[in-house]
């Protein structure tokens, strides 16, 4: 739970730095410019799921690995990086054809570089993660996106356009690459036979392969807009998705990094197992809902307030995507449970499943443009989710029951203050889009307020300073010295 905190607090740095560069580069570029690159990455993200071959993950969840097998693995990343690097840019005349857009080329020959610097770093980040060096990983990541920023920032004011979009991601990942090799202070030595890596080759290459098809099934409403719709409209839904999903992957990252070693020990005990699962996501609902409820209320006057007005039509969008937005954070968290448990096929069985269906519901909305899109791949996600999670929970002493214990209360405050904020807009019909923020914002925590007056919520909330107080935050009764 230490670790989780400090890595929380890394990406509390994290959001804001990227906070800073998504308002700075929408500002100083255009929405065709982030459809460019997003038409890239669109494909480069299946290249980044595959990546790393899942070995990261075999090398965290083994229980004893020797040196000789993360030697074997390192150098297998490696090989994979270098061969993604040159199907990337060899793909990249296909690319332009496929969008009637010949700058994809020179955009998809650089993106390309960023899986060498992938496979240079899987099994030192897994080594970092697999010892639980929290404190370290947070100092990396934040010192990456601190040069990584700025530097994207500076290239845009200077004229250098969705290049700057590029940059981004380039020096964010060669940096992470050389602080990684600095902190783990481990150097790989040249590949041994006999070093026994087929079981977490066999492993980790299923848990890549149904991160593959989950790559496929998100970025396949991108590809069929870019295809359909061209690079402007999928600039606004790439914004408003990412925009959607910046606190999702701030609390997805550092609870999956303590959640994936941490479930992986207590596989043993299964009611531990299920207590720790129920815990962590009743956590980050508490979290994530609140920002969420709020997000969907005031989309319009904080996304053109932050970014200008030439995203207004971003907003609908986001808020469209915000209504399944619990359901993506709680699809996120399955992943930790078929990796702890070493159920790497079950997990592609389960990717494999979902991927006609979620496909099939972007093509289906696809005519209707950009919302259609929107409405019919969220629709999909909430269709699917209990489905999923029981299918999840199967092994376990989990059940859906106790996991609508564990969400009721997060939901039921967030869902009552978005309702009344909504309420207070209509009401009080406030001019300018500063006084519908603060009028939306008030009414949402006024909601909020006296939603945990409720004996279940408030004992609910209470608990987390018995959280705080497990971990060293807070003193029962005083000092330990005084205690003594």
């Amino acid at each position: 739970m230490r670790g989780g905190l400090v890595t929380l607090s890394s990406q509390g740095a994290q959001f804001l730095l990227q906070s800073i560069s998504t308002v700075v580069l929408a500002r100083l570029l255009a929405p065709a410019d982030f459809g460019l690159v997003a038409m890239v990455t669109a494909v480069s993200g299946l290249g980044q799921a595959f990546a790393d071959l899942g070995l990261s993950e075999a090398t965290i969840q083994r229980e004893k690995i020797s040196r000789d097998q993360v030697n074997m693995l390192f150098w297998i990343n490696v090989g994979i990086g270098v061969t993604l690097m040159l199907i990337m840019a060899g793909l990249s005349p296909a690319l332009a054809w496929f969008y009637k857009e010949p700058r994809l080329r020179n955009i998809a020959c650089v993106v390309s570089l960023t899986f060498l610097f992938g496979g240079l770093k899987v099994q030192h980040d897994a080594l970092l993660r697999r010892q639980m060096r929290f404190k370290a990983l947070a100092i990396r990541d934040v010192t990456a996106y601190a040069l990584a920023v700025p530097a994207a920032i500076v290239l845009a004011w200077r004229g250098a356009g969705y290049w700057a979009l590029v940059a981004l991601p380039l020096t964010l990942n060669a940096t992470l690459m050389v602080l990684s090799w600095a902190m783990a202070r481990w150097m790989p030595g040249l590949p041994r036979r006999g070093a026994n890596v087929g079981p977490l080759i066999s492993f980790g290459s299923k848990v890549a392969a149904s991160y593959v098809v989950y790559s496929v099934n998100r970025g396949a409403d991108g590809v069929l807009i870019g295809w359909r719709w061209g690079a402007g409209p999928l600039g606004l839904y790439s914004r408003a998705y990412n925009l959607l999903m910046l606190p999702v992957r701030q609390l997805s990252a550092p609870a999956r990094s303590v959640a994936v070693p941490a479930f992986s020990r207590t596989q043993a005990e299964p009611e531990r197992y299920a207590r720790y699962y129920l815990r962590a996501v009743n956590l980050i609902l508490w979290i994530i809902t609140p920002v969420f409820g709020l997000l969907f209320v005031g989309a319009e006057p904080l996304i053109v307030l932050a970014l200008g007005s030439k995203w207004r039509d971003a907003a609908p969008v986001f808020q469209i995507l915000a209504i399944a937005a619990i359901g993506q954070m709680l699809f996120e968290t399955t992943n930790w449970l078929f990796v702890s448990r070493g159920q790497s096929k079950r997990l592609l069985a389960m990717q494999l499943i979902l991927s006609p269906v979620i496909i099939g519901s972007f093509a289906a909305g696809l005519p209707f443009g950009i919302r259609g899109v929107a409405w019919t791949g969220s629709l999909a996600l909430i269709a699917l989710l209990t489905w999923v999670m029981h299918y999840a929970f199967q092994g376990t002493e989990l059940t859906l029951r106790r996991l609508a214990e564990a969400i009721l209360c997060p939901v039921s405050v967030s869902l009552g203050g978005a309702l009344t904020a909504e309420a207070a807009l209509h009401l009080v019909a406030p001019h300018g889009l500063g006084a519908q923020l603060l009028v939306a914002g008030l009414a949402f925590a006024a909601a909020c307020g006296l939603g945990a007056l409720a004996p279940r919520v408030r004992r609910e909330i209470l608990s987390f300073r018995s959280l705080a107080e497990e971990l060293g935050f807070f003193q029962r009764g005083g000092s330990r010295a005084a205690q003594a």
